[in-house]
Formats: C-alpha cells, structure tokens, sequence
C-alpha cells in the first residue's frame, strides 16, 4: 500500500508585525480535498504536526470572507466532522521518518507562517526529504516550511528549484495581511528559489524533480491527483 505522510501547523494565531495575534491554522480544503483524494485511492495517510498538537481549521477557510461559497463551505464542514478523530490524534511529527512514506505532503493555511517556517524538526525532515528523489508537496502557505531546512553547510536545499506558492497578490486580498512581518513569495525569492506563480486564485500546480508545488487552495485538488497519477504510473 502506498503511504502518505501528510503534515498541517499546529498554530492557532499567526503573529503579525505590530505584534497581534490572528487566528489562523489549517486552511480547510488544503487538508481535506487532498486527504480524501489520497485515501480515495486506496493510500494510507499518516497525519501529522509538530508535536503532536492537535490542529485547528482557520474559520476563515469556512467563510465568504475566505473566498468559501456556502454549500463548499458545508461540505467541508461535514468532511471535518467526518475526519474529526483524524484531527483529533495526530503523530507526532519529530516520531515520523519520511523514508517510511512514498509521499511527504504538507498542507497550508498561515499557520505554517507560524510554527513549520522556523520548525527544525520540520526542516530536517524536508531537508532529508528533498535529497532521497522521493515525491514532497508543498500547498499555497505550507513552502514556509521549506525556509526551515538547511543543508550541513548551512546552504538552503531548495536553492535553483522552480516552485510556487500564494502570492503576494493573492495575500494582500486579505486586509491583515498588510501588516504581515514577511510574506512568502518574497521570502522564497530571498532564499534563492525560483518562484513562478498564475493568475490569481486561479489552480497552478509546478513540478521540479520531486518537489511538487500548489499555488493556491484552489490547487489543492490538481496537485494531488498529479501526485497520484506520476506514483501510479497513470494519467
């Protein structure tokens, strides 16, 4: 059986630069769209999050305010009832070796601005990850994390590959954002990766070597069906 490691934050707020605290956490369709595409098709899905903590949905991504039309926004809310025991008892994310997964995938929200972008634990997993040639995915925020590894120099792993993530276009759509400390399309830059984005909140998906990539939630279900169909051999 082919095996998924899927990773979310275990932040509840995401701390802005004059210093308050907005709720955030897991963005509702980056963790359930791709967790049940996955165990649609028959894979086992580890969850996971930096020690252990159980995760929170952002409301946001529950909302008009997030771009969430209502009858999406009930349908997501049943499928997190559904997966609630899921949720509820996640592994602990420094117990996880990622050569035990076929798939490393992490999910966004802003909580990964929080938590997984200065996670060491994290860091190395992605680290070690990227080097085996083994398929890692990183959804809209969740490529913050990437900012956590580091190779024994001291030199960034991702540096060279062709990725992409929420953009700054589409992170100034939400007013806080404004007074975000750092936003992730110019820390990715910064750091050294190629960073490409689409049309605003519309699905892109990139793929360089093993790193797989997703804009936006709206990628969310692109991206894993790609993941599943280079795994599977099949289109």
């Amino acid at each position: 059986m082919i095996r998924v490691l899927q990773v979310l934050s275990a932040a509840r707020v995401w701390t802005l630069k004059d210093g308050t605290e907005h709720p955030t956490g897991f963005w509702a369709e980056e963790f359930v769209v791709p967790y049940t595409l996955f165990t649609d098709a028959g894979w086992e899905v580890t969850l996971a999050t930096p020690g252990g903590r159980e995760p929170v949905v952002d409301q946001l991504s529950l909302g008009l305010k997030g771009g969430v039309l209502p009858h999406t926004a009930k349908k997501l809310r049943a499928e997190l009832d559904r997966l609630a025991p899921v949720l509820r008892k996640p592994a602990n994310l420094s117990a996880m070796d990622p050569g035990d997964f076929d798939v490393v995938f992490y999910s966004g929200g802003h909580g990964p601005m929080e938590d997984l972008a200065v996670d060491a634990t994290s860091g190395a997993l992605l680290t070690e990850r990227l080097a085996s040639g083994r398929p890692v995915a990183l959804l809209c925020h969740a490529p913050a994390a990437a900012l956590a590894a580091a190779n024994p120099d001291g030199s960034w792993p991702f540096a060279g590959y062709t990725m992409t993530g929420l953009s700054n276009v589409e992170e100034r759509l939400n007013p806080f954002a404004w007074k975000a400390e750092w936003l992730l399309e110019d820390r990715l830059k910064e750091a050294g990766a190629n960073y490409t984005a689409g049309l605003p909140l519309k699905s892109k998906v990139v793929v360089d070597r093993n790193l797989y990539t997703g804009q936006n939630p709206g990628s969310s279900a692109a991206l894993a069906r790609r993941i599943i169909a280079d795994v599977t051999g099949q289109e």
